[in-house]
């Protein structure tokens, strides 16, 4: 077996130094916002209440995902999803999912999963078992549909 080209990292937001988390959100910024032409506030609120998980090539950020703890309401949640342009195409994608997916499996076990995946991601996002749950809607200009994957 082969090792992992990354190291996989996940902290809570008051773990990171400022320069790990001014590369985390410069990531998400750079694609969410700029590559996407989608202003809207990026700096949501939400990342105290989360766990970030990044993938890592020495200090170099790979890809990240936010993962949001359940509560009464819903069950654990994956979000915020980003490859670095400069790594795409190889496959880290699925690799950041999957351990998004593992960590949530691990901290909250036989709870299913859920995500809002950008709807021309659907068919991705289904090879890694997570089932549409909407119709598509509209979220900040982008056409999304919320997605579960069921517990283990």
């Amino acid at each position: 077996m082969t090792a992992q080209p990354y190291k996989v990292d996940v902290r809570s937001l008051d773990a990171f130094s400022a320069r790990d988390l001014y590369a985390m959100l410069k990531l998400r910024v750079d694609v969410f916002v700029v590559e996407q032409e989608c202003p809207y506030p990026e700096l949501d609120g939400n990342d105290p209440q989360c766990l970030h998980l990044r993938l890592l090539d020495g200090t170099d950020l790979l890809a990240c995902a936010r993962i949001w703890r359940p509560d009464p309401q819903r069950p654990p949640r994956i979000g915020r999803v980003a490859v670095s342009p400069v790594h795409r195409g190889k496959r880290l994608g699925e690799a950041l999912m999957r351990e998004a997916i593992a960590e949530c499996e691990k901290l909250h076990p036989h709870e299913p999963i859920e995500l809002s995946a950008q709807s021309h991601l659907v068919k991705f996002y289904g090879s890694l078992g997570f089932e549409p749950v909407s119709e598509e809607y509209l979220e900040d200009g982008i056409p999304h549909t919320d997605m579960r994957r069921p517990a283990s």
